[in-house]
């Protein structure tokens, strides 16, 4: 059981011991810490809350709520919602901040708390350490019985997401709606289930299948859009007669398609392909994560424009977006930031872009997956334990490999002409990742294994 608590919020498995697990009252405690700092930082303590449909989230809702009314907050209650949903809605409803309760693509006896700015966007690493501070020490009042915060529902925030999706220029409903798509869906029992039919709907893609798409929280298999998880949609698409399948994870931020043959498009390709059509009609810069396939970067030199490269984590990509003004980024695990609509990752107008550019080729999904350079990632752990000293592992590689180029913002980065191989530490779990790139499977695997030699020589 383990409880982590980071920057960007609050993150762990459900039941055990208060400060070992995500116990009530390390909901309360975080919760009233991240209230504390809204109303010392705005005159409007208005929060929008949401949550995807884990077992636990109804719960975890319910505590949250709770505390921000005993902070004096007002809440915004989208109820079964999605992160980008809940990140358009803050600002959408000029409201001071928004939690998100959802553990992403973790499995089932996970949650957490996410935590948002003004913006909609995840707080910076100086306001997280902040409201660490605030919970670690209790430095929190609660509210006087005539200054508790209200709370107003709202049930249509979905359908106004969508409807911002559909105005944007490069999203052609007419197009795809011409091409009579036939799509199958897994939304993994979760809030895809109520977002993605709508969507489609919208774009006028009538013929849908629907997996799991009943909010119940019950996941069918490991919610993390991966191939080795997804492997009955695949063989259904093998076995049908479908022009595209569309994963999500149990929040909606990530996003992974699959060809009509019934192969995965590649999660790594979903950015790519949508930058890719994003730059044809837009020139600007592009931005991905350390950890994401150098495809992009391809994509962007052949549309002649600019691609760069952030410290793994969404805040860290959309800073470095806003810095060097792109018009497209994200990460490599399937996640779509698009500012024309907003700075988080979003399935949603990650699917209707991708439609958009598909219905546009003269060809099939696995057509389209063709026309872009085929990397492969092969992608290790090791797991950490008290007696390893991570930076002193950093540090040496980056000695043994100091003739190459070498990239220091997010653990260690080595670059051998357009291969690669990273070594960073989890953000989330208690592992070392280990990251390597190449144009063949053996080529990718066979540098992991090189560095992983020297991480046990140093070891």
């Amino acid at each position: 059981m383990t409880l982590i608590k980071s920057i960007s919020g609050i993150r762990g498995t459900i039941g055990g011991k208060p400060g070992e697990n995500l116990s009530p009252l390390d909901v309360v405690k975080y919760a009233a810490a991240y209230a504390y700092w809204i109303k010392s930082e705005n005159e409007n303590a208005k929060v929008v809350i949401g949550r995807d449909a884990r077992i636990s989230g109804e719960m975890i809702a319910d505590l949250v709520k709770s505390t921000l009314i005993g902070m004096g907050c007002d809440i915004i209650d989208l109820g079964l919602s999605t992160t980008p949903t809940v990140e358009v809605m803050v600002t959408e409803e000029k409201a001071a901040g928004g939690i998100i309760i959802t553990a992403s693509h973790n499995p089932a006896q996970w949650n957490a708390l996410k935590l948002l700015n003004n913006k909609g966007e995840f707080i910076s690493d100086e306001i997280g350490r902040s409201i660490l501070e605030i919970a670690d020490k209790n430095e929190f009042d609660f509210a006087t019985i005539n200054h508790l915060g209200n709370i107003r529902f709202k049930d249509d925030a979905i359908e106004e997401h969508i409807e911002m999706i559909t105005k944007l220029p490069l999203v052609d409903v007419d197009a795809i709606k011409s091409k009579n798509f036939n799509v199958i869906i897994d939304c993994v029992n979760s809030t895809g289930g109520i977002a993605l039919p709508k969507l489609l709907s919208t774009l006028g893609v009538e013929n849908v299948t629907e997996l799991y798409c009943e909010p119940n929280g019950k996941f069918p298999h490991n919610p993390e859009p991966l191939p080795e998880n997804i492997t009955e949609i695949c063989s259904k698409i093998e076995n049908g007669n479908f022009h595209l399948g569309i994963v999500v994870d149990p929040d909606v931020d990530r996003l992974m398609f699959i060809c009509e043959d019934g192969t995965p498009f590649g999660e790594e390709y979903t950015l790519v392909s949508i930058a890719d059509y994003v730059l044809q009609h837009k020139k600007g810069s592009t931005v991905s994560n350390l950890s994401s396939t150098r495809a992009l970067k391809d994509v962007t030199l052949n549309n002649e424009c600019k691609h760069f490269e952030a410290a793994v984590g969404e805040v860290n990509v959309v800073n470095k977006m806003k810095e060097v003004g792109a018009v497209i980024g994200g990460e490599g695990n399937g996640g779509v930031i698009y500012p024309d609509l907003h700075y988080g990752r979003d399935a949603l107008v990650g699917i209707a872009l991708f439609l958009s550019h598909l219905a546009k080729f003269a060809g099939s999904a696995k057509m389209l997956r063709r026309t872009y350079p085929d990397y492969t990632i092969s992608k290790n752990k090791i797991e950490l334990n008290p007696t390893i000293d991570v930076d002193k592992i950093l540090a040496e590689i980056q000695a043994r490999y100091q003739n190459n180029e070498i990239n220091t913002i997010d653990g260690v980065k080595i670059y051998f002409d357009k291969e690669w191989v990273q070594l960073r530490k989890s953000n989330t779990e208690p592992i070392i990742r280990i990251y390597a790139e190449a144009d063949s499977p053996s080529k990718a695997d066979n540098l992991a294994k090189k560095i992983i030699s020297d991480i046990k020589e140093i070891l």
